[in-house]
Order: structure tokens, then C-alpha cells, then sequence
């Protein structure tokens, strides 16, 4: 029995030492235009518990697999928590996606899948941090999603400043904000209260493990600089595909071969221009078109050619497309290559209709990205940030998300 015991506490040990933070894994080439989405337009599920939201994707074999989903609850960090599936959801996940219908009169055919949760077989317990994954009939993982669940606990207030670095002066924003803890007893803020920051839902850039700066009665105040500080980055490129033969401001020309080929017009280098104001929607983009109602089941798959100069800068350095359509994924199809003939960068990507946001992004010979090369770092820029706040009293198992906030960079202020 005292070897048994020592095994069991041998094993919870190891277990924890290797959890794995689970990051977000993208599916293979034939499953495209992932859509995941809350009761808000951002294609990234921030729920109330209760409230309910949508995954929707493409499979361009058209052939009506199955596919199956699974939900995993996460601490803080990304790792999977200690609690069983039976204490964060209520049924049983595992279920297969039955809500799908093929393509209607497109010349590239496709299966469009909808699933909503919660559902008659699954619902959610709990609040934090989840992961929502996609398998196919062989039990394999197709991709994955992570998606946040909160109760309004407490209130969440906060201001983007300019930074007071002079060497970031006009590169860098920064978030000011305050946790109002009143009606929720919070003994020990420093040990109890985590907290991340998260520009435009990038995981990658985002700031955790902030400690409040000081305690006013019942807020917990973060009036940092630095340590709350994000590049500012530049406003997002975009495109409009919704009308197949119709060129907009952003494509040059369209051809049809195979399907149709929509030609962007050259993008340029902004990083030593000055900043210009034009909206986007933060690297998200919409599927629409006009050339039928259903969305999901008329809109068309283009191929969609981008290019940009090639510099002595970039030498042997990748250049990949990337924005929320891809998940900002740099993979083999958004790589760019040399065309000899024009002297630029160039890629083809096969997109559904609608409105895209999209930059360049450079990955040095070491390994380092930089996200804003091409694109350069303006503190004018308008980017959105969200304020996660997490609570684990002592004793329990899990991290709750007990209050969200939420600013933008229109309001910066010095």
C-alpha cells in the first residue's frame, strides 16, 4: 500500500511538471475559413458563461467527413487543469458535428460545417480558459481553437497612454487600468488575482503575470509603463472579394481560369512613411458576396495573388501573409518567394469571399519574427486591447475569469 501511495503521488508529480501548454494547433490545407465567434463580431469567443457561440469551417474535399469535437479546460497559463471533464462540463463532449451542408452552384466545391455550444449533448460548467479541438473520423486532430469563458465579478476600467520611454515615444502604447474588486472579497491580491493583456487577440504579444502596482481601498491599480507596454504596430491592409468581377480599390485586375484569380495591387513598405489613418478591423476579417444569400454555402473560393518588393534588407529572410484568416500562422502556403522576372515578393492563397485584413510579416535567419518590418510602429495606431482578470482562491483546483475590460487606441493620451 506505501508503494502504491508513493507511485500515485510520484505520477501526479510528473504529470504536473509536463503539462503541456496548449497552443493552438492550424488545420491541414483542405480545411479552410475557420470562423469562431461569441455573441460580438471578433472571431475570437469571449462568453459570458452561458451565453453561446459558433465554430464554422470549410472542407474543400468536399466529401462529408465526420468530424468529431473535444473541450479541454485550461489554467491561467495554457496548461490543462486539474478538473475532470465532469466538473467543467455538463453532458459529454466527444460528439460528432452533424450540422453540415455542401456548397451550392460554386466552382470549387466544399462542405461547410456549424457547430454551436452549447448544445443538447454539451454545456459549460465553469469559467476560464478553454480549448475547443477539432478531430476527424481517425481520431486525428484537424486544429484547434482556444476560447474564454468569464462571470462579471468585477469591474474592469483602463486608458492607452503614450509611453513616457522617449526611445518609444512614438512607437509604443501603453495600458493604465484598475480592478474594482467591490463585492467580491479578495484577501490577498498579489497571490489570488492574475491578469493578461492582449492586443487585437494576439496570444503571441500577450502581457501576463502583471502585479497590481498598489491597492486603493477596494481597486487593485496598474499605472505601469513599460511593464504594461505593446508595440503600436500600423493599421491593417485589406481587400474586398465579395464581388467576383468587380475590382476594388485594393485589386488591380481579375482573371478566371480554374476559378477566379483577383491580382492585389503591390503592397509598399511603411515603415519609413508617415503614419496615415484608415480603418480596418484589427486582422479579423467577414465572409460575404454578392452573388447569392447563403454566405456559408454560395460564397466562392478565389486565388488571391499579393506581392511586395523585394529589399536588400530582407535577404535571405521569410516574408509570410498573415492575419486572423490563417490565425496568423507562418506555414509553407503563406511563405513568399522571389520572382527574378519583377523583382518581388510574391504568394497565391485561396481565400473565400469577403473582407480581409492581412500584413507582412519577416522571420530572420535566427528564428525572430518581426511583426512590424514592413509595416512599421506608430503609437497612433488603432488597436484594441482585452483586460483578462483571474481568480484562484486558496484550496481551489482551477483559474476562473472573473471580470473582462476592454480599451482602445482612439483615446490615447499622453
Amino acid at each position: 500500500m506505501r508503494l502504491l501511495i508513493k507511485q500515485f503521488f510520484l505520477f501526479l508529480m510528473v504529470s504536473g511538471l509536463y503539462a503541456q501548454v496548449q497552443e493552438e494547433v492550424n488545420p491541414p490545407s483542405h480545411i479552410k475559413t475557420v470562423i469562431f465567434k461569441g455573441p460580438t463580431e471578433d472571431q475570437f469567443p469571449i462568453i459570458q458563461l452561458g451565453e453561446s457561440m459558433t465554430l464554422e469551417f470549410d472542407d474543400l474535399t468536399a466529401s462529408e467527413q465526420d468530424y468529431y469535437y473535444k473541450i479541454v479546460h485550461c489554467d491561467y497559463d495554457w496548461t490543462p487543469s486539474q478538473l475532470l471533464k465532469s466538473q467543467y462540463l455538463v453532458g459529454m463532449d466527444n460528439q460528432r458535428i452533424i450540422d453540415y451542408e455542401n456548397s451550392y452552384t460554386t466552382l470549387q466545391p466544399y462542405s461547410n460545417y456549424k457547430l454551436t455550444i452549447p448544445n443538447q449533448n454539451v454545456g459549460l460548467r465553469v469559467s476560464g480558459n478553454y480549448l475547443l479541438e477539432i478531430y476527424n473520423m481517425h481520431g486525428e486532430l484537424q486544429f484547434s481553437r482556444r476560447f474564454l469563458v468569464y462571470k462579471d465579478l468585477v469591474g474592469v476600467g483602463g486608458t492607452v497612454k503614450r509611453s513616457r520611454d522617449f526611445n518609444f515615444l512614438n512607437e509604443k502604447q501603453v495600458i493604465q487600468f484598475r480592478i474594482n474588486t467591490a463585492g467580491f472579497p479578495v484577501v490577498n491580491p498579489k497571490k489570488e488575482v492574475k491578469v493578461a493583456v492582449i492586443q487585437n487577440h494576439f496570444w503571441p504579444t500577450a502581457l501576463n503575470n502583471v502585479q497590481p502596482q498598489f491597492t486603493l481601498g477596494t481597486e487593485l491599480v496598474y499605472k505601469y509603463d513599460q511593464e504594461t507596454s505593446f508595440y503600436g504596430g500600423n493599421e491593417f491592409l485589406n481587400f474586398d472579394t465579395k464581388d467576383l468581377r468587380s475590382p476594388t480599390f485594393a485589386i488591380s485586375k481579375i482573371e478566371f481560369k480554374d476559378l477566379y484569380h483577383h491580382y492585389l495591387f503591390t503592397n509598399h513598405y511603411r515603415h519609413d512613411q508617415p503614419y496615415t489613418y484608415f480603418p480596418d478591423i484589427n486582422g479579423d476579417f467577414v465572409i460575404h458576396t454578392l452573388q447569392g444569400e447563403d454566405v456559408s454555402r454560395e460564397a466562392e473560393y478565389s486565388k488571391v495573388h499579393f506581392s511586395l518588393p523585394y529589399t536588400n534588407e530582407i535577404g535571405l529572410d521569410k516574408v509570410y501573409i498573415f492575419g486572423k484568416f490563417n490565425n496568423y500562422s507562418l506555414e509553407e502556403e503563406n511563405l513568399m518567394t522571389f520572382n527574378e522576372d519583377n523583382g518581388k515578393m510574391e504568394a497565391t492563397l485561396s481565400m473565400k469571399q469577403g473582407f480581409y485584413n492581412y500584413k507582412y510579416v519577416v522571420e530572420r535567419a535566427d528564428g525572430v519574427v518581426d511583426l512590424n518590418h514592413v509595416g512599421g510602429n506608430f503609437h497612433f495606431t488603432e488597436n484594441n486591447y482585452l483586460i483578462l482578470v483571474y481568480y484562484r482562491n486558496f484550496g481551489e483546483l482551477f483559474d476562473s475569469i472573473i471580470g473582462i475590460g476592454s480599451v482602445n487606441s482612439r483615446t490615447i493620451s499622453n
